[in-house]
């Protein structure tokens, strides 16, 4: 069974593969987005030593690493799921010798993996010729980074196949979808930093598992968190990843018991 997952991997690597005008654009488009940020910020900034904890070296570094980490961890998990509830091929899944919620998931780690080594790598490559980006020599620090980043995947999945499945209870989870979007890019950190919220949203914002898809790994990176302190923030990622395993698999089992009545 563990080939078959990982040979769905493979395939989906190589259906990513195949579309090339989208890996070209892709690449263009997060330069572009890291471009922006980084003038944004440097307006901002304005000749000041420090802001929101980060010192202006650390946020150029700090929106290059967020949108890379991004080009890994976003994924289409949410519509995938509403479209195949939607066509009622989903009905399909139940007859097969898998389970559905880790098929998509691994489906959504190739797309993952071919968005690393394609996107993010040149991409940081190209990021840190044109701005000044410091990227870390400390290779324990390279490696807890990489943890840090397979488990914003992990999460920012979970919480795509969560909103995915709440096709079976609504009539359109498009709105849902839209609104997702938006809360995952400002409420972890890719477009604002979490110290930069105010205290009381901040503090709110420490309760809910966004700031572990990109605020906390990218501050791990920048080096803004360091020693015991990095090691915590690993530790709120793994236990973000126990806690949304519940609610998914209970909202799997409630749909699965749905469409069975609706199939008569």
């Amino acid at each position: 069974m563990a080939s078959a997952y990982l040979e769905l991997i493979r395939i989906r690597f190589l259906m990513m593969l195949a579309y090339r005008v989208n890996y070209y654009s892709g690449i263009a488009i997060y330069a572009i987005n890291i471009g922006a940020y980084y003038f944004v910020w440097n307006a901002i900034y304005a000749g000041k030593p420090e802001l929101g904890g980060f010192t202006a070296a650390q946020m150029s570094t700090y929106i290059a690493v967020a949108w890379m980490a991004r080009a890994f961890y976003f994924n289409n998990l949410d519509r995938e799921i509403s479209n195949e509830i939607r066509d009622g091929s989903v009905a399909i899944q139940f007859i097969r010798p898998y389970q559905y919620i880790v098929v998509k998931m691994m489906q959504g780690l190739g797309e993952g993996i071919f968005r690393l080594l394609m996107f993010s790598t040149p991409g940081m490559i190209i990021a840190s010729l044109l701005f000044p980006v410091t990227l870390p020599k400390d290779v324990p620090l390279w490696g807890l980074f990489m943890v840090m980043l397979l488990f914003s995947f992990l999460i920012n999945s979970q919480i795509n196949i969560l909103i995915g499945l709440a096709a079976f209870f609504i009539e359109s989870s498009e709105g849902l979808m839209r609104m997702k979007r938006v809360a995952v890019d400002l409420f972890s950190g890719l477009i604002i930093p979490l110290s930069f919220f105010p205290g009381w949203a901040e503090r709110t914002l420490e309760w809910l598992p966004f700031q572990a898809i990109t605020y906390l790994p990218s501050s791990v990176f920048t080096g803004r968190v360091t020693g015991e302190a990095a090691i915590q923030a690993l530790g709120v990622q793994v236990i973000w990843f126990l806690v949304l395993i519940g609610p998914m698999m209970w909202l799997w089992i409630r749909a699965r018991q749905r469409l069975f009545v609706q199939g008569g």
